[in-house]
């Protein structure tokens, strides 16, 4: 299900679990989206302060013990499997894959990623969607639904590359289009 890794344009990236290790170059790819809660794949809530090593330490924790975010745990809470992308020492984003409650995956899909601007237009985020999309059958999903924002085109095209169908046309008032992708 990966893209041929000709079509990946760069050093072969790899995807490796949330380390504390990363702290500096994950800070420098924070940085490079600026202010704001839009690193998908991340986990990131508002309240996780990620600048300090102890807090950073604890949302590492948080992320690889496979927790629900802050606000989104209760019955039936979330069990994400969380990944970096990472190229030698750098981070280059993100990628969640989600699965229970219902409501939240509905809400957000079962697989969230984000690239950093630095990192894009090299074919990252459709490596690390196949990568993804393969963790997701080996848990024995047999079609994953992936969320992004009407007017964010790239990813859109990274999700119908990878065989995502549009679930509907967006109406006048929403702002997200839902893509399933069967595995």
């Amino acid at each position: 299900m990966a893209p041929d890794p000709v079509h990946y344009r760069g050093r072969m990236p790899a995807l490796i679990e949330p380390t504390t290790a990363l702290h500096a170059p994950w800070l420098a790819a924070h940085e490079e989206w600026g202010p704001g809660l839009h690193e998908d794949g991340f986990g990131l809530t508002a309240s996780d302060d990620v600048r300090s090593p102890a807090g950073f330490h604890a949302w590492v924790a948080r992320l690889t013990s496979g927790s629900a975010p802050a606000g989104v745990a209760g019955p039936g809470a979330t069990s994400s499997t969380y990944r970096w992308v990472v190229e030698g020492d750098q981070v280059l984003g993100g990628i969640a894959l989600r699965t229970g409650p219902r409501d939240l995956v509905l809400r957000m899909g079962h697989i969230g990623f984000g690239i950093r601007p630095s990192a894009r237009r090299r074919g990252v985020a459709a490596w690390a969607l196949g990568q993804m999309l393969t963790e997701a059958a080996s848990q024995g999903l047999d079609r994953v639904l992936l969320v992004c924002e009407v007017g964010n085109t790239a990813s859109a095209a990274t999700i119908q590359a990878l065989g995502g169908a549009l679930e509907d046309a967006p109406r006048p008032d929403d702002h997200v289009r839902r893509y399933w992708i069967a595995l």
